[in-house]
């Protein structure tokens, strides 16, 4: 994968890449600024949510040191509104914060030609790194054939598509659920997605309760399958998502936080009372996502082009 469009990023200066994080307010909407979704936030015990625009969110991660793949959620066959803020808005303002964020963008299924039209723009004039999938708030599995042409469009470009699993906060405790329905989160439908797309990278977002070994099995079972550990402190982790984290899908795990859901301060600072082994550690915190997302030093590249320019000198 090129890292053309992500050269301001520069591996070595940070201590991690979040790559779970939401946008829910535009920049438009300063009247808006900081309210935050009162249910979401009682979910998850963090009192009313707040909410960030693009450059809140880089600012919040600069000052961490971190780098964050940054989306929000498309679910307008569910709720006749478009996302707020919009993937143009998303891509636009992370290109203007490049040297932290990676933009993904994310179209409801349902769209069907509309929504590849509007893919293939954001992924050629508009430099989406990936794709946001929530198959729950969407109602669709994963494997339902009426998706695969966003996904064929997805892998010719060789980029990532990241899908939500296991249950949601997202309509947890209201009456019915908030009419989202848990069924279509079962990790083991991207092993479908995985077998026929396999050249498509794929994120297996969250700990993917109840369906944690599914999980671990797809990943295991399919090369290109990754999961990130976002959404969940990691003092909750199950036991054998510990067990495998440690070992066979060390390479293949990916620190993510769900931000704001999640702070990256309170998922690392839990993460470090979790049983990992020290040469695992980075590879969670950054080593996994840097090969996956094809980052390179900029130092490196400072150097070699120094080098290249000084043996032209020499001749």
């Amino acid at each position: 994968m090129s890292a053309a469009r992500l050269s301001r990023i520069d591996p070595d200066r940070l201590v991690a890449i979040d790559v779970h994080t939401h946008a829910h307010r535009s920049v438009d909407r300063v009247d808006q600024q900081h309210l935050g979704n009162e249910a979401m936030g009682e979910y998850f015990g963090v009192g009313t949510m707040p909410t960030y625009t693009v450059p809140e969110l880089a600012d919040y991660y600069r000052e961490r040191r971190m780098a964050a793949v940054v989306f929000t959620v498309d679910s307008i066959s569910q709720t006749g509104v478009e996302p707020e803020p919009s993937n143009f808005e998303i891509a636009q303002l992370a290109a203007e914060h490049s040297d932290v964020l990676i933009p993904f963008a994310s179209i409801d299924p349902r769209r069907g030609r509309a929504g590849i039209d509007l893919a293939r723009s954001l992924i050629l004039e508009y430099g989406v790194r990936g794709f946001k999938f929530h198959p729950s708030v969407q109602a669709f599995y994963p494997n339902d054939r009426e998706a695969y042409p966003l996904y064929e469009l997805i892998e010719e470009h060789e980029l990532i598509a990241l899908f939500h699993s296991g249950q949601t906060g997202v309509g947890a405790g209201q009456p019915g659920g908030g009419g989202v329905r848990l069924k279509y989160a079962n990790p083991l439908h991207l092993d479908d997605v995985a077998a026929d797309f396999p050249g498509m990278d794929i994120i297996i977002a969250h700990p993917s309760f109840p369906w944690q070994d599914e999980a671990l099995s797809v990943a295991t079972h399919k090369p290109r399958v990754y999961i990130d550990l976002s959404g969940w402190s990691p003092k909750y982790f199950p036991p054998q998502l510990v067990q495998y984290a440690n070992t066979i899908l060390k390479h293949k795990m990916l620190f993510g936080s769900d931000f704001p859901v999640i702070t990256p301060d309170r998922w690392m600072r839990d993460f470090e009372q979790l049983d990992i082994k020290d040469e695992v550690r980075p590879l969670i915190l950054k080593e996994n996502a840097v090969r996956l997302f094809g980052l390179q030093s900029q130092t490196s590249e400072s150097e070699h082009e120094g080098e290249h320019t000084n043996a032209g000198r020499d001749r």
